[in-house]
């Protein structure tokens, strides 16, 4: 699978070979991302610390996209590493559904990228894999991630409560969603205004 190429981003599947810029960018945004994030399995290799974890999880992202569950992606700002989305969970049949998830470094925070990468996955997800569903669950208080849906003017759906585990705590979030039908409708309005 090919980059995609927004205004100011460029959206990949992360390699081996971003480790180091990888590795960076998670020491260096510990404090800003620990509160948002699922804790680490005790026991399992850290893959901030491990490249061979690290290889194994790319790995991993690469067997999801070949069977079509999951597609991982970094985030690239002028060719430095500044965040990931991802569509996971991936359902075919009558569902055609998956969930978004993305994470910024707090220095690229607040300028539009997460916004621009989230068109680019839409497009994506709705143009290339024929998904008719996209939903992204924020944790109320994430005012950033919040930010992000809202910009983009994503339809909420309400709170579901205890909804995932985030630092060892079951968090409520607020589901925000979009559907093929909604992407068409509004398609050249979200890339005029975030990719073109």
């Amino acid at each position: 699978m090919s980059a995609l190429i927004g205004r100011r981003i460029v959206v990949r599947a992360l390699t081996i070979g971003d480790f180091d810029q990888w590795r960076e960018v998670r020491r260096r945004n510990a404090e800003w991302l620990i509160q948002w994030e699922p804790q680490r399995v005790p026991g399992h290799p850290d893959a901030v610390e491990d490249r061979d974890a690290f290889a194994i999880r790319c790995s991993a992202r690469q067997r999801e996209r070949q069977l079509g569950t999951a597609y991982g992606f970094g985030i690239f700002v002028e060719g430095e590493l500044a965040g990931e989305i991802n569509i996971s969970s991936v359902q075919r049949g009558p569902f055609q559904s998956a969930y978004v998830g993305y994470w910024i470094d707090e220095r690229h925070a607040g300028h539009g990228y997460t916004p621009e990468a989230v068109v680019l996955i839409c497009r994506y997800a709705f143009e290339e894999l024929y998904l008719h569903r996209l939903q992204i669950s924020i944790i109320p208080r994430n005012s950033a991630s919040r930010r992000v849906v809202e910009k983009l003017e994503l339809r909420e759906e309400g709170i579901a409560e205890r909804y995932l585990e985030i630092n060892g705590e079951w968090e409520d979030h607020v589901r925000h969603a979009i559907t093929t039908e909604e992407w068409q409708e509004r398609r050249d309005e979200l890339t005029s205004g975030w990719l073109d």
